[in-house]
């Protein structure tokens, strides 16, 4: 496989309001038709899951939950409301704290080890879950794009995430389409192969952009970067799968 030797990053804005059933793929179209943009064989979208979770509905409104034992005692060590440590508890398998008072690092339930599982806080009434299958939903925004545009592209959704080792968000991968998650380079000299998790790299990319929260971009192109076209996903390379 070719390597890549350079890239860009294209922000795609100004990017519309997206709300519950509302079509990512028309916000696309619409944003880069504005721009003067067009889509170029090859290109990975990097998308927000943040607006992938709006879109499908994964709102849950924080007066229907009900804290136990658990998430009470969580909540009064970190300060988190209760009923926002419960949505968490419900979307992990488990958890541990990164210091006394946290953040809550916790495996969710696709294997992704996430802040907080993923779950982000919107105001003081409800909360957003990640996309249900992160995969399906990149297959699902790369095929209308291909039928909206005539152009076939990759798809990234990322998220933003802490660690526990230090402050600070980065972002990484939670489902692709179009692009296999690892890719595996040799060194000439020695032969050692290695895998890396193209799909993390990308998503890091995007996330310079990405992380301007008051900037309101919710979607990047990346453009330039050699990968291997595949549908097998994030799951694939999940540890929970193994």
């Amino acid at each position: 496989m070719t390597s890549t030797s350079s890239f860009h990053a294209i922000a795609v804005e100004p990017f519309p309001e997206i709300k519950e059933g509302g079509s990512i793929t028309a916000a696309i179209t619409d944003a880069l038709a504005e721009q003067g943009q067009q889509l170029q064989p090859g290109d990975i979208l990097v998308v927000a899951s943040k607006v992938v979770s709006i879109s499908e509905g994964q709102y849950v409104e924080l007066s229907t939950i009900t804290p136990g034992p658990e998430a009470l005692d969580l909540s009064t060590r970190t300060g988190k409301p209760a009923e926002v440590v419960q949505l968490i508890l419900n979307e992990s398998t488990s958890h541990y704290l990164a210091t006394a008072r946290g953040p809550i690092i916790a495996r969710h339930r696709l294997g992704y080890q996430l802040t907080s599982a993923g779950v982000d806080r919107d105001g003081a009434e409800g909360a957003w879950l990640l996309p249900d299958d992160p995969d399906a939903s990149a297959r699902r925004l790369r095929d209308e794009l291909a039928e909206a545009t005539g152009v076939r592209v990759a798809v990234v959704i990322a998220d933003s995430d802490g660690r526990g080792d230090r402050r600070g968000a980065t972002v990484l991968a939670i489902g692709t389409a179009g692009l296999a998650p690892l890719r595996v380079t040799e060194a000439p000299d020695s032969g050692k192969r290695q895998e890396e998790t193209l799909a993390d790299m990308v998503a890091a990319a995007a996330g310079i952009i990405l992380g301007q929260r008051g900037r309101g971009v919710p979607v990047v192109i990346v453009r330039g970067v050699t990968y291997v076209a595949s549908d097998d996903g994030m799951s694939s390379i999940m540890h929970l799968n193994r």
